[in-house]
């Protein structure tokens, strides 16, 4: 992009571009001081000895596999360039170095330095864009880090869905004993 309208005012040269583009859009993502909602209040179930294991077991292959066969190949690429579908494609050759990044995640309980930077791309909402509203940001996330937070998310979904059948269980017994007593 050589030139841009900004405020009515065509900008351009790639270092004026690229100082109203970082301007117009850090303000989409600049922290907000804005009030939280207080969880003080709020109870929560607890979980138990073993649905707190279920999220810090050593990670299995089949596991990671069926992670990832449930991601769309193509939906974008992260920064590194590597999509899903380039994963799975080439499973028998990445699945070592796949398993080797979560199994040190998983001892070391701390990420790789560098793994979940973010990097952000304009992307077009138009045909021929001018303006700079006429772009949208969007994150570019390394595929290793897609693949770890997926995982986690499977694990997590497995034990609040277990959670939500618990307590839809107890409200259905509730209504059961209301109708009955009432």
């Amino acid at each position: 992009m050589s030139s841009v309208l900004v405020n009515g005012v065509m900008v351009d040269g790639v270092d004026n571009v690229r100082s109203a583009v970082f301007d117009h859009f850090s303000s989409h993502i600049k922290s907000q001081r804005v009030e939280r909602p207080s969880m003080e209040a709020l109870q929560f179930q607890s979980l138990s000895y073993r649905e707190g294991i279920s999220l810090v077991k050593p990670f299995y292959v089949q596991e990671v596999k069926a992670a990832m066969w449930n991601c769309d190949n193509f939906k974008c690429s992260g920064h590194d360039g590597v999509t899903i579908g380039c994963i799975k494609e080439f499973w028998n050759i990445l699945c070592d170095d796949v398993m080797r990044f979560l199994v040190e995640f998983h001892r070391n309980k701390c990420l790789t330095k560098g793994i979940n930077n973010t990097f952000i791309a304009l992307i077009s909402k138009v045909d021929s864009p001018q303006r700079l509203n006429d772009f949208r940001p969007i994150s570019l996330v390394g595929s290793m880090y897609k693949i770890l937070a997926k995982v986690l998310a499977n694990r997590l979904q497995l034990v609040t869905g277990l959670l939500s059948l618990m307590l839809s269980l107890r409200s259905l017994r509730a209504v059961r004993f209301l109708t009955v007593f009432c």
